[in-house]
């Protein structure tokens, strides 16, 4: 096929999503006509990204130019009832909880408390959607476009949730075209525990939006897991704006999808700011999992900190692209940045691209990655205490996936983390 023709195909494919993220708006308009046709006109402006784009070189989405996706319909009992099974295997106890199902709110699923909302027809949206840079990226226009019900949280100002706040997606069937949005808007002073999941059964597609708004002063701790269907296809971008003093913590854990990408960027925006970023990959069969992430600071007296785990096995493929851009003005900065991957299989692959980009000249920097098989003389050592094989490889990655694992605050989600690195590697 020629390039002008695969060029044609992508342009075709992905104005068929945009006709299906204009069936899902209208099932909930929200009184977003202007951001929804600016996002519209900026799709059509683009093309849909192949391994020719340098953001997209190790991920290739050809293969889903083979599937068709359809705008989910009205929720029938069926599914409610399925989701309603799903939800008793991940609950987090009585805290605040939204249930979006196939990117439709689910009232009778959801636990509203204080600080949630939805956004729903009759509401006015919040001038804070669609504002943090980053949203002209195509999949993220693409979800402005079309999304259906969107998770609003609002933390009033010196407010601290002490519960944790549960938003969960799930995608029920097969062949369809999901985009669930979230909106978080953290005042001056406030703290919360947001946990973002993600989980589906079939080949869908989810396309997610999170926007994260850190003012004053203010503490956000953000755990994501992404869990779907090896079949399924996950696109998801989290856009933070931190302002001055603030916090943010970020846990991703990526355990599902035939494909999938998370795209994290951060954007300091005042001074003494601090980001921490952990992330877990697990995968294994023909997975491909992504993970590009960028934290922009601007300002003096920075601290950010990353690290991200992979562990591939089979022929799964992993890809980590993290920057760290550091200007003239960002004197004063601490930033690292470190990739770790474990590698069980000869057959899996991982693409890891750490950058650094300074101009300051009066900081503290430090960037690196790590590709490694399990450690003959660690497996040597266990075996000679009488440990088998099977176990001492269990053992040494289940010690591997704890070190992200364990500062998690919230008890059952780190229960539940536990258990499945222990399942997955037997």
């Amino acid at each position: 096929m020629s390039k002008v023709a695969t060029v044609t195909q992508r342009d075709r494919y992905l104005g068929e999503l945009l006709e299906q993220a204009a069936l899902s708006a209208k099932q909930s308009p929200l009184g977003l006509d202007a951001l929804r046709a600016a996002a519209r006109a900026l799709v059509q402006e683009r093309t849909f990204p192949s391994n020719r784009d340098e953001d997209w070189r190790f991920t290739d989405l050809s293969s889903m130019l083979e599937m068709s996706f359809q705008a989910p319909g009205a929720l029938k009992d069926s599914v409610i009832a399925e989701a309603k099974q799903q939800l008793a295997n991940i609950s987090l106890g009585d805290t605040a909880r939204l249930v979006f199902v196939n990117g439709i709110f689910a009232d009778s699923l959801s636990n509203v408390g204080d600080g949630t909302s939805v956004l729903s027809q009759a509401e006015a949206t919040p001038d804070a959607l669609a504002q943090i840079q980053g949203s002209n990226e195509v999949f993220t226009a693409l979800n402005t476009a079309g999304f259906t019900d969107a998770a609003v949280l609002h933390i009033k100002k010196n407010t601290a949730i002490e519960q944790p706040i549960q938003i969960v997606y799930l995608t029920i069937g097969n062949g369809l075209f999901v985009q669930p949005r979230c909106l978080v808007v953290a005042e001056a002073g406030s703290a919360v525990t947001l946990v973002e999941e993600f989980h589906g059964s079939g080949a869908s597609f989810t396309n997610s939006v999170s926007e994260v708004w850190v003012h004053d002063n203010a503490e956000v701790t953000h755990l994501r897991l992404q869990q779907e269907s090896s079949e399924a296809v996950h696109i998801g971008k989290t856009a933070v704006s931190q302002a001055r003093d603030s916090r943010y913590r970020n846990t991703a854990f990526i355990f599902g999808a035939g494909i999938s990408r998370h795209n994290l960027e951060v954007y300091q925006t005042g001074p003494q700011t601090e980001t921490e970023l952990t992330g877990l990959t697990a995968v294994r069969d023909k997975q491909l999992a992504d993970t590009h992430s960028l934290i922009a600071l601007s300002h003096p007296h920075g601290t950010a900190n990353q690290l991200q785990k992979n562990i591939m096995d089979d022929r799964a493929h992993g890809v980590f692209n993290g920057r760290v851009y550091v200007p003239h003005q960002a004197q004063l900065t601490n930033a690292s940045q470190l990739n770790r991957n474990l590698l069980l299989s000869s057959k899996s692959r991982i693409d890891t691209k750490p950058e650094l980009d300074i101009v300051a000249d009066n900081v503290k920097c430090a960037h690196g990655a790590t590709v490694s098989q399990l450690a003959p003389d660690e497996m040597f050592y266990l075996q000679s205490r009488g440990i088998n094989r099977d176990q001492a490889q269990r053992l040494l990655i289940y010690a591997f996936a704890m070190e992200i694992i364990e500062p998690i605050t919230v008890a059952p989600l780190r229960e539940r983390m536990n258990q499945y690195i222990q399942q997955w590697t037997v």
